[in-house]
């Protein structure tokens, strides 16, 4: 994953007028909607060249998800609790905003899961894969790195690889470290750790393939979420960075990704 500064990309889209207005179900954001698609037209994401997204984090992912590969940049205005993939909200001077918003691109994990029943499937995370417990067991967990078993038996509630993006999401709130968007890198976080008890989890690059295997999977079941796709009864899960296929987020001058892991960074 890493960032790429191509604002002149995000004025030439913009020029053409295509701009696609989509909101949470707040009444805010529905009202703000209302009000810019009166003032912009709306011509709809399949047609968009931008994407303005009205709400929160989660909107942000559903939005980007909708949007994968197709080169549509999408530029949020926060309407949420946190915000963090989004920037302030104003009515005012929109067109002044988007040609000046600076683009970040982001590659997605690909989940590859293998359930109890013999299934496979895969899934897309933008923000973070984590496997986590589905009863009252803990979950016990061997840890493979590009095929080396680095733990032969995590013990935990769950554990997360989070993309630099996702690093403020739910791996920040499981005391995971927050990666600088453009770090080639990847965080693999445990989720309340009972043994080994001190393991915090490590830095990966972000070439590398990782393989959860679940031991004792009928005694301690366990669920694996790739963003909001769940698979329940997983005996594999293989995680790895996919960059064939892309995301792009446009930010104001000054209030990048990066601007925002830093500052998060310092807060306390």
């Amino acid at each position: 994953m890493h960032g790429v500064g191509h604002g002149e990309r995000a004025l030439a889209l913009y020029t053409d007028g295509k701009v696609a207005f989509v909101a949470s179900d707040a009444d805010e954001a529905q009202s703000a909607r209302a009000d810019l698609v009166a003032r912009h037209g709306d011509c709809g994401i399949k047609n968009a060249s931008i994407v303005v997204a009205l709400g929160g984090d989660g909107l942000m992912l559903e939005t980007l998800h909708r949007v994968m590969d197709s080169g549509v940049p999408v530029y949020g205005m926060n309407f949420g609790s946190v915000g963090f993939l989004m920037n302030e909200f104003s009515p005012d001077a929109l067109d002044v905003r988007l040609r000046a918003a600076m683009p970040t691109t982001i590659h997605p994990l690909k989940m590859r899961v293998t359930t109890a029943d013999g299934n496979v499937a895969e899934a897309l995370a933008l923000n973070e894969v984590s496997l986590y417990r589905s009863s009252y067991q803990a979950s016990k967990i061997e840890i493979r790195i590009d095929g080396d078993v680095r733990l032969d038996e995590l013990i935990c509630d769950g554990v997360i690889v989070a993309t630099p993006a996702g690093s403020t999401a739910y791996n920040l709130s499981a005391h995971g470290p927050i990666l600088p968007i453009t770090a080639p890198l990847l965080a693999l976080t445990p989720i309340s750790p009972f043994r080994p008890r001190r393991w915090r989890g490590a830095i990966l690059s972000n070439r590398a393939s990782i393989t959860f295997r679940t031991l004792e999977a009928k005694k301690r079941p366990t669920s694996a979420v790739a963003d909001n796709v769940e698979f329940e009864d997983v005996l594999e899960v293989q995680v790895h960075e996919d960059r064939r296929h892309s995301v792009t987020l446009l930010f104001d001058p000054g209030h990048s990704l990066d601007e925002r892991v830093l500052i998060e960074q310092f807060r306390y």
